[in-house]
């Protein structure tokens, strides 16, 4: 059971970025996935899931009208879409599952993690 988030860069700010979480070993197609973010010296923030259905919740205000998640059972792959990029955005990215099935913003109820993938946004 791995996930593996990808596809964080350096990007200018205004800038956009296509994260990746792929999964190997078991299959997304009926479960959520959450996106997460941890900057340095904060907290792990919980701001965007998508549900087994194709619905997203969004957890942080901050994101929204910005980032957009979506899902491609067919590649066991969830998509983060991020526009308008702002320096305060920098951050590790992280994927997350759970067998819990739900859309959450509070990582205790993930069980299932990517690596993480960093994204810089600075000029």
């Amino acid at each position: 059971v791995q996930l593996q988030a990808s596809g964080g860069g350096l990007v200018q700010p205004g800038g956009s970025l296509r994260l990746s979480c792929a999964a190997s070993g078991f299959t997304l197609r009926y479960l959520s996935v959450g996106w997460f973010r941890q900057a340095p010296g904060k907290e792990r923030e919980g701001f965007l899931c998508i549900s087994s259905s194709g619905g997203s919740t969004y957890y942080a205000d901050s994101v929204r009208g910005r980032f957009t998640i979506s899902r491609d059972n067919a590649k066991n792959t969830v998509y983060l879409q991020m526009n308008s990029l702002k320096p305060e955005d920098t951050a590790v990215y992280y994927c997350a599952t759970g067998e819990s099935g739900h859309c959450s913003g509070e990582p205790n109820d993930y069980d299932y993690w990517g690596q993480g993938t960093q994204v810089t946004v600075s000029s």
